[in-house]
């Protein structure tokens, strides 16, 4: 069990009682551990393994396109890239103040700490989302954070974030219309993003205020779970109330908090967004804002898949093409998607160790945290 600094309380969540205790997820864990991993684990993981490294191989004449700018960034603008890094850290701070609204909690520390050695930890392994979720409330658990209860806000949060990306185009719509020069791909991509936007928009509501989706969902992935798992595992049950009982803590934290939610949202995708604005203004090109919001929103999108770490190549490609399409001259594009993704992937990437020592200092060893067939997890 790791031991709790005496500040813990002070960095706790305002409000929420002690988390549960943890003896039996303990015991749990142990048992897991006893274990070697399965031939299907190891199945699974070499299926990731592969699938990063084909997606990598794709897009590698962008990504050295890209990398090969590398000895331009001494030429960049010392002022315009000091923009960028500011911008950048901005849009990581409403991100973490997004996840101290959640954990209902005044304390800076440990949010800050857990998120960025899980945000390091998703950017360098392939399919790194789930591993970087685990190392971040594990965290959060050690240093007496109820993340049960905080997974419903988390999750309303992260649906905020997708609504926001899927909504840019509708900023760029208005300059388009009024007759600013843009290619087609560009075009369709505006047209693309609202429509997904529309979708994801009824999609949400009918989900938030309506039973029987969700619930058959639930129920549908119950019975093949417990069919493909028989005689291997105890079955799982209840799963079609625990979803909806999840989708009740997701409306409840966005009925209460959901103007701070949004504020912040749009404050983390506009940093970020600003980011890559500065990057290329130190690189001297002047480009259309609103062409540059569009080839920034798509290369958004086809980041969310999570084919490499980080989209570690995808990113590096997608948005170099994209800001060629939006009129950039291809030399600056490339230079300053270098120097955005040194702002935006990179420095958080080496942050990421710093942060959890200091983390394992104030509070040690996180306790390492798994789902249990009984559990919520």
């Amino acid at each position: 069990m790791a031991r709790k600094h005496p500040e813990n309380i002070a960095d706790g969540p305002a409000g929420v009682s002690p988390p549960d205790p943890v003896a039996a997820k303990a015991a749990a864990i142990k048992t897991g551990q006893a274990h070697p991993p399965t031939w299907k684990t190891v199945l699974k993981r070499v299926l990731v393994l592969a699938v990063a490294g084909a997606a990598i191989y794709l897009v590698l004449p962008g990504l050295m396109a890209v990398l090969g700018s590398w000895p331009r960034l001494s030429a960049l603008s010392p002022i315009w890239f000091t923009a960028a890094l500011a911008a950048e850290l901005a849009s990581f701070t409403c991100n973490f103040a997004l996840q101290r609204l959640a954990l209902r909690t005044r304390g800076w520390f440990a949010v800050v700490t857990a998120g960025l050695a899980g945000n390091a930890v998703t950017d360098s392994l392939p399919g790194g989302d789930a591993a970087g979720a685990a190392v971040q409330f594990s965290m959060l658990t050690t240093a007496g954070f109820d993340t049960d209860t905080a997974v419903g806000g988390l999750t309303a949060f992260s649906l905020l974030g997708v609504g926001g990306l899927l909504a840019l185009p509708l900023f760029a719509l208005p300059a388009i219309l009024a007759g600013v020069p843009a290619s087609p791909g560009l075009v369709h991509t505006a047209l693309l993003g609202v429509a997904g936007f529309v979708g994801f928009a009824i999609f949400g509501v009918i989900l938030l205020y309506t039973d029987w989706p969700l619930a058959a969902a639930g129920r549908a992935a119950q019975r093949l779970r417990n069919w493909v798992t028989r005689g291997r595992r105890p079955p799982v049950t209840g799963l079609d109330k625990r979803l909806l009982d999840q989708r009740d803590t997701i409306r409840g934290v966005l009925g209460r908090e959901w103007w701070q939610a949004v504020l912040l949202t749009a404050g983390r995708l506009g940093f970020d967004f600003g980011c890559l604005l500065a990057a290329l203004r130190a690189t001297g090109a002047d480009p259309q804002p609103s062409l540059v919001l569009l080839a920034y929103s798509a290369a958004g999108i086809v980041a969310l898949l999570p084919l490499t770490p980080g989209g570690l190549g995808i990113v590096e490609a997608s948005l170099g093409g994209l800001l060629v399409l939006a009129g950039v001259q291809a030399g600056y594009a490339f230079l300053a998607t270098l120097a955005y993704r040194v702002a935006s992937y990179w420095l958080p990437l080496l942050a990421g160790p710093p942060a959890y020592l200091l983390f394992r200092h104030r509070y040690g060893r996180p306790v390492s945290r798994r789902a249990t067939p009984d559990g919520d997890g």
